[in-house]
């Protein structure tokens, strides 16, 4: 099977229940399971594993300044977040309670979520839909410059009030008004991914994901932050 029918897959694949997406998960990590059992039984181990590679691979360019091609702060990010946003959910009763307005996020052939310890996996439908995107864009990217395929990792999604209360009560400069109250607002790691087959230098990865947002961002799907002490690009809809 090429990658191209494992993305239409994915992309026929309307937004699911947390039981559908659960099984949908697990029936997609087979079909993968089953082209890297493939590719590793006809290959030596001196080969990297190659699925109907372009003839010539795009450069990997990255972007001139983090700092400069992510710079939407807080007071930013707030606006958007509270205009596609939901109403904060006060714990995460209320979030399972509120399927109508929230979609659940879990794992994902192009994504990996990390163990939340202060936020739940779940983002109003339109940030649901720009996490796919970003994903999908990831993965045609180290696609065409010859790489193979890792997942993001996602390390925060939608807090409730009382995961915000927690957190303040041991970091003084997290916000009470947080973007992640809304829904609208994810943070990626930009210093570990989830290998598939064999690893690529983080740094690498870091460089051509900084190029798929940035794109995004370009294209006025969101705004977002470069987290240097928090290892993450802190991205909201828009």
């Amino acid at each position: 099977m090429k990658i191209e029918d494992v993305r239409r897959i994915i992309k026929n694949t309307k937004q699911p229940t947390k039981r559908q997406f659960v099984v949908g998960f697990f029936v997609i990590v087979a079909i993968l399971g089953g082209i890297r059992h493939y590719l590793q039984s006809t290959h030596t181990s001196d080969d990297a594993p190659v699925v109907e590679k372009p003839q010539k691979y795009h450069r990997i360019r990255g972007v001139t300044s983090y700092k400069a091609e992510f710079p939407d702060s807080q007071s930013v990010q707030i606006v958007a977040a509270q205009k596609w946003g939901v109403r904060p959910v006060k714990n995460r009763e209320d979030a399972e309670s509120r399927k109508k307005e929230l979609v659940y996020v879990g794992e994902s052939p192009y994504w990996h979520v990390d163990r939340l310890s202060s936020s739940i996996p779940y983002l109003v439908p339109r940030a649901a839909l720009m996490l796919q995107d970003i994903g999908e864009a990831f993965y045609d990217s180290l696609y065409a410059k010859g790489l193979p395929f890792h997942q993001l990792i996602v390390t925060s999604v939608l807090r409730s009030m009382e995961d915000v209360a927690k957190l303040q009560s041991h970091n003084p400069n997290a916000t009470e008004q947080s973007c992640h109250l809304y829904g609208t607002t994810i943070d990626i790691c930009y210093n570990r991914y989830q290998p598939l087959t064999r690893e690529v230098r983080n740094d690498t990865l870091k460089w051509v994901l900084s190029e798929v947002l940035r794109d995004k961002r370009n294209e006025g799907r969101c705004y977002i932050k470069y987290e240097v002490k928090q290892g993450c690009f802190h991205m909201t809809v828009r």
